[in-house]
């Protein structure tokens, strides 16, 4: 069975359990259409539209 050869250090957890390791903000940016802010290769969900073509409809 796997055990642990010496003790972590309490510098060594807390590097691990810090903030330096979370995932980032998604990128966005300015859909060519309307202007809104959308996730970049996704349908913008104000005017419903990807790569200049209408794909869903949006009331």
């Amino acid at each position: 069975m796997a055990v642990p050869k010496r003790r972590v250090s309490k510098a060594r957890r807390d590097k691990r359990r810090s903030n330096v390791w979370k995932m980032d903000a998604a990128a966005l940016v300015k859909c060519p259409k309307c202007g809104d802010y959308k996730r970049p290769h996704r349908v913008c969900t104000a005017c419903g539209y990807y790569n200049g073509k209408q794909v869903i409809e949006v009331e």
